[in-house]
C-alpha cells in the first residue's frame, strides 16, 4: 500500500513507490518535454532499467491506489489489454516528482536546525552513490565531509525519493543536528548570517 499523506494545503503527498510508478508513467510526457537527443535516450535507458527493477506486485498495488486517487486513467482496448495514462493530476504530480527539476525548500526562516545525510554505499553500487551525489549536491546541499552532506531547510521528503530512487537506502543515515561547531562558517555558506 502508498503511503498517502495531506499537507498543509489539503493534496496528497504519495510516498517512494507511488512517486516512482508516476515517473515510469510520466516518461512519455519527460520524453515530449526534452528538447536534447541524450537527454531523450537518458530517459529511455532510465524507464528500461528502473522497469526491469520494480517488484510487480508492488507495481499493482500501487497502481490500484494511484487509480482511486485519480492519478491515472484507465483505457480499456479491444483486444482485451488495458493502457494505464497520467490523468491530468497524474501530470502535475509527475512534474513535480521529476528529479532533473527537483528543488529543495528554501525556508525565509530558518527553525535553527541542520539536516545531515551521512552514507557509506558500498563499491558495487558505484553509479548509484555518483548520481545519488551529484543530485545532493546539484539542489544544493553543503559538503559536510566526504560522505556527510548539510542542508538548513526542512528536506526530508525529497531527500528520502532519491533514497528511494537510487536504491541506497540501507547505506544512508539522517541527523537532525541542533548545534554542529562550526555553524558560523555553515551559516555563512546558507546565507543565515
Amino acid at each position: 500500500m502508498i503511503n498517502k499523506t495531506k499537507n498543509k494545503k489539503g493534496s496528497r503527498e504519495f510516498g517512494p513507490a507511488a512517486q516512482k510508478a508516476i515517473l515510469l508513467l510520466g516518461a512519455g510526457l519527460f520524453l515530449g518535454l526534452s528538447e536534447s537527443p541524450s537527454r531523450y535516450f537518458r530517459i529511455i535507458r532510465g524507464v528500461t532499467k528502473e522497469w526491469k527493477n520494480i517488484d510487480r506486485n508492488n507495481l499493482n498495488r500501487t497502481i490500484k491506489n494511484l487509480y482511486r486517487a485519480k492519478m491515472v486513467d484507465v483505457i480499456e482496448n479491444k483486444d482485451g489489454t488495458v493502457t494505464l495514462t497520467l490523468s491530468e493530476d497524474g501530470k502535475e504530480k509527475a512534474l513535480k516528482y521529476n528529479i532533473d527539476q527537483m528543488k529543495l525548500p528554501q525556508n525565509t526562516t530558518w527553525d535553527k536546525k541542520w539536516r545531515i545525510y551521512t552514507f557509506d554505499i558500498p563499491e558495487w553500487k558505484k553509479k548509484a552513490r555518483d548520481a545519488f551525489r551529484f543530485h545532493i549536491s546539484k539542489l544544493g546541499m553543503y559538503k559536510f565531509q566526504k560522505s556527510a552532506w548539510i542542508y538548513p531547510h526542512p528536506c526530508e521528503k525529497e531527500l528520502e525519493f532519491l533514497i528511494e530512487f537510487y536504491e541506497v537506502k540501507p547505506y544512508v543515515r539522517y541527523i537532525l543536528a541542533e548545534k554542529i561547531d562550526n555553524e558560523i562558517h555553515l551559516k555563512k555558506v546558507f546565507h543565515l548570517v
